[in-house]
């Protein structure tokens, strides 16, 4: 945590990033023990050529004991960062679902079931060699997918990632699932597990079936896994906001990300723009109801 690295500081319109700006930055993100106990972190000593930290999943109430004296601070988001408890049942979990949430999860795995020959297909995988297996078959879904087209974040594939897959399951701390019809994956989750903590690490499913809602069928069927495995405490859903991690949560902590940065007139100029760009995108939103612009919104939105 304590070296510098060239981190992007991103310019987006909803999750299309236009362009972005590479500041030298210390990260600084909070696991979910820190922010369930209100931890507040301790910065690191900035390396020389480092712009300043960046700091991820604060709960909101602990901003002011992390600014730095004479520094620039930025709020980048705010968001809530959800957890599920999984020390209850699979049974319990989904009773505790709005029922307009089990409607549709149910008649989702049914529909993906049918298409399947009337069974729905997830497979598991836990050891080292079933690893390296689930790799090379979610890779091919990562690759289509959104995440990794737009923004960078589908399944690594180099070797050392690869290698630190297989030493976590060699450990008993991963999990691999796919959802798969006809044989063939369309959907993929990886998550790694860290002292009972279960992270929602890699996510994705085949665009061609966005319309099945792949993605939450496999979620929900990966909890069955979970919820069975006495070493599973809480499944973190880490940083950001989604409807799915709202049903499927049990709490969530009020956070933010924040950039502390040095005093400097690059980082106040960095700042500034930001500050700009987001107002001008917020302007652009109260005007959609205008029909050119709400067009040109979209369209920039969707790529």
């Amino acid at each position: 945590m304590s070296g510098a690295v060239a981190w992007p500081i991103k310019f987006q319109i909803g999750a299309r990033t236009l362009f972005a700006v590479r500041r030298r930055l210390v990260r600084v993100p909070l696991e979910l023990d820190d922010v369930l106990g209100g931890r507040v972190p301790v910065l690191p000593p900035l390396p020389d050529g480092a712009a300043g930290w960046s700091v991820t999943s604060l709960p909101e109430a602990l901003v002011e004991a992390v600014r730095p004296g004479g520094g620039i601070t930025y709020l980048r988001q705010r968001y809530t960062r959800y957890h599920t408890d999984l020390t209850g049942t699979h049974a319990g979990w989904l009773a505790g679902l709005s029922g307009n949430a089990r409607s549709g999860l149910k008649r989702k795995t049914k529909k993906l079931a049918e298409a399947n020959g009337g069974t729905l297909e997830v497979r598991t995988y836990r050891s080292a060699d079933e690893m390296a297996v689930f790799h090379a078959l979610a890779r091919g879904v990562a690759a289509r997918t959104y995440q990794e087209k737009l923004l960078g974040a589908g399944l690594p594939d180099d070797p050392a990632f690869v290698a630190g897959m297989r030493a976590k399951a060699a450990a008993g701390e991963a999990f691999g699932w796919l959802l798969c019809v006809n044989d063939v994956a369309i959907a993929y989750l990886y998550c790694p597990m860290t002292g009972g903590d279960v992270r929602y690490d890699y996510v994705g499913h085949d665009p061609a079936w966005n319309d099945w809602s792949p993605g939450s069928v496999l979620h929900a069927e990966a909890f069955a896994t979970l919820f069975a495995d006495p070493a599973a405490r809480r499944f973190d859903f880490t940083e950001g906001e989604g409807q799915h991690k709202r049903q499927f949560s049990s709490a969530g902590t009020a956070c933010v990300d924040l950039l502390l940065l040095r005093p400097g007139w690059t980082n106040r100029a960095l700042v500034a723009a930001l500050r700009g760009f987001n107002q001008m995108v917020e302007s652009a939103k109260t005007a959609r109801d205008w029909p050119v612009v709400g067009r040109l919104v979209d369209r920039v939105r969707r790529g």
